[in-house]
């Protein structure tokens, strides 16, 4: 019985020793995650905002609104 109770003690505090290692990845993690997303939100309101791709989107809107039912 003292072995089992040792050996769960044991892998208790293990993990939490682990679990403390990793404590600090999680915020860069969750930073490049950020930079990310920002980096694609810039680079599709550049590509929606051009020229061709603007006309396009009008002229879609344009259509669906003078669609008839």
């Amino acid at each position: 019985m003292y072995q089992a109770v040792r050996a769960r003690l044991c892998a208790l505090v293990c993990g939490m020793r682990a679990a403390r290692r990793d404590a600090g990845m999680v915020t860069s993690e969750y930073a490049m995650g950020i930079v990310a997303a920002v980096a694609f939100a810039v680079v599709l309101y550049k590509v929606v905002t051009s020229g061709p791709v603007s006309a396009e989107l009008q002229n879609i809107v344009k259509e669906a609104l003078n669609a008839r039912m």
